[in-house]
């Protein structure tokens, strides 16, 4: 029988995490055809998934009564109303509703409503190329990313738009008078920190891809993908209220280091003169300390098309000798000549000259948490990169999911985070990030937006056969226990490429050390800025250890009594200080270093 790692990886061996939350596969639903799974929704009350499948342009109907045994029961046949679906929502009142594509892209999409049994209902236009539907947390309204992206010849670009659908008075009563479809007019001529095709205005070039509300159903926040943009959107008056560029991550500073090249037969993470343009795909909204924070998956992605491409190689850039006086080395395949990139004539070209004065590459290999403002509040920097390379090197930035291909993405965004959505469980807030082309899912506590820490990694490494079981998460829901028709806490993942969906459950592990760690000893400053002391209060010996996000142990010893510890050499951030006695209990205490 081939040996499944399954659920729960382990960190570095000098440190396993105390995770707060198991995390175990239930079942799964298999079409096992590329692109059959990619968005799933839940419904409570009927237990079923309705899921979005492109191999067969439908919509699959999953009975997930018994979890364990998912079950079809019946589909949709999309291609009756459109020329392909893209997304699905349930409703709160036993209906669900898809973002449906036109048989020409470029022409008006639809959002089609049915019953949970897949019978037409009705439906409504909206903009060009639904290309993801969600619904307000009222269920009043539902809203559409409609892309609106070209032509391969590049020569009809329809405008991208927001659609706000008003479902208020029942589905079964909406008509086109309740859709209210915002185009991108009032853009501002230069959205700064933002990245236009040239020539192009930004009603055009803005292609919303995803959107995420508020708790209060107020604002929806798009993010314009290619674009760099966030746009928010006021949901009382149904107008856009402000554009966002999100800036670039700058890959030279400490923690932000990445491997830049498939071609220097191995890992390398290391720092460079790039800046990553963020580029999210996925977004999702959370509230902590009565703020409204908001979570990307920074994926990446160029506009390449027969009649136009942004797209180019590091090494097939003229770069400016002045600013790049090693330009003949960073240009080699073995450093950054690999780096897909921008053509000059889109970014990079600060003077207008002709050659390449600022260098930069597609995502930014992370996930970021942005505060109400469009503001960067946190970013996850190297983390992923650095913790596949220590946990699981072999199939580090790989394709497919596959080790195989091991390495493979590192000139082309890496690991490559596509999902993300939160959940709060018990009194902690995660998050939970697929990894498109890596595989997988990572797990953060972003109790604390300033400093979220990783609990953990669910894969499914098969280690006989080198390959994920499950591969490219698209899509993924979390389910809390109120709204489970289980019961428990449940993850949803619709993973595109193996064409599964899998159904994780989620028990809370959380036992409360705080009070334990405050009997035996005591940690200051906190938070620090050079040093820290270590107060122990048992009679016995003691070793210490400090560890980083990532699981990195950075330091350790022996304690006796009271202990002061150097952190100069310690970049900041939050890190874990772990106790254990000589009976080999284990106490713990979080500090940050600022």
């Amino acid at each position: 029988m081939k040996k499944l790692l399954l659920s729960v990886a382990l960190l570095p061996t000098t440190f396993l995490f105390s995770q707060n939350l198991t995390i175990s596969e239930t079942g799964r639903y298999s079409d096992s055809r590329s692109g059959a799974c990619e968005i799933s929704s839940y419904d409570k009350a009927t237990k079923r998934l309705f899921v979005t499948n492109a191999a067969t342009d439908s919509i699959d109907i999953i009975d997930i009564t018994n979890p364990a045994l998912p079950n079809k029961i019946g589909g949709v046949d999309v291609l009756n109303y459109g020329g392909g679906v893209n997304s699905v929502v349930s409703l709160k009142n036993g209906y669900f509703a898809a973002a449906i594509e036109a048989l020409v892209k470029q022409d008006s999409g639809s959002v089609v409503f049915f019953d949970n049994s897949g019978l037409f209902i009705s439906s409504v236009k909206v903009g060009a190329l639904p290309d993801m539907i969600t619904l307000t947390q009222d269920g009043n309204k539902l809203i559409t990313a409609n892309e609106g992206e070209p032509n391969d010849a590049y020569t009809i670009d329809p405008k991208g738009s927001v659609s706000i659908i008003d479902i208020s008075s029942g589905v079964t009563s909406v008509s086109q008078a309740d859709v209210t479809t915002l185009f991108f007019e009032n853009a501002p001529s230069l959205i700064p920190g933002s990245i236009k095709n040239p020539g192009a205005s930004y009603s055009v070039d803005l292609e919303p891809e995803y959107i995420a509300v508020n708790a209060s159903s107020t604002i929806a926040r798009v993010i314009c993908q290619e674009s760099n943009v966030f746009v928010d959107v006021d949901l009382i008056g149904d107008s856009i209220l402000s554009y966002k560029g999100l800036g670039f991550k700058d890959h030279s500073l400490a923690g932000n280091g990445f491997d830049a090249s498939n071609k220097d037969n191995g890992i390398n993470i290391k720092n460079w003169p790039v800046k990553g343009i963020y580029q999210p795909d996925a977004i999702s909204s959370f509230e902590a300390n009565g703020m409204t924070y908001y979570l990307s998956a920074n994926e990446g992605d160029a506009r390449d098309y027969s009649g136009f491409s942004s797209e180019t190689r590091i090494k097939d850039l003229t770069l400016d000798s002045v600013t790049f006086p090693n330009r003949v080395e960073l240009q080699n395949d073995t450093n950054l000549g690999r780096l897909n990139s921008f053509t000059a004539n889109v970014i990079g070209d600060t003077d207008g000259d002709g050659d390449v004065d600022e260098l930069y590459s597609y995502g930014a290999r992370s996930f970021s948490i942005w505060d109400s403002n469009g503001d960067l509040v946190w970013d996850s920097g190297d983390d992923i990169e650095q913790y596949m390379a220590l946990n699981h090197a072999s199939f580090f930035n790989c394709n497919d999911g596959k080790e195989s291909k091991f390495d493979s993405r590192s000139d082309d965004k890496g690991p490559e985070p596509e999902a993300i959505t939160t959940g709060v469980i018990g009194n902690k807030i995660y998050a939970f990030v697929g990894l498109e082309r890596q595989g997988g899912i990572l797990v953060y506590n972003i109790t604390n937006p300033l400093h979220p820490t990783l609990d953990q990694y669910i894969h499914t490494m098969d280690t006989t056969t080198g390959e994920m079981t499950d591969i490219a998460p698209e899509g993924l829901v979390f389910v809390s226990s109120a709204e489970s028709h289980t019961g428990n806490y449940l993850l949803i993942a619709s993973n595109e490429e193996s064409g599964t969906v899998a159904i994780y459950e989620i028990t809370d592990n959380l036992v409360s050390l705080d009070e334990m760690n405050k009997e035996n000893f005591t940690l200051y400053p906190n938070p620090t800025q050079g040093t820290i002391t270590i107060e122990s209060k048992m009679n016995t010996n003691s070793n210490f250890e400090i560890i980083n996000s990532i699981g990195q142990s950075v330091m350790n010893g022996s304690l006796n009594g009271k202990t002061t510890l150097n952190l100069s050499q310690l970049k900041n951030g939050f890190y874990i200080t772990r106790i254990t006695d000589n009976k080999g209990a284990i106490y713990t205490e979080k500090f940050i270093k600022n």
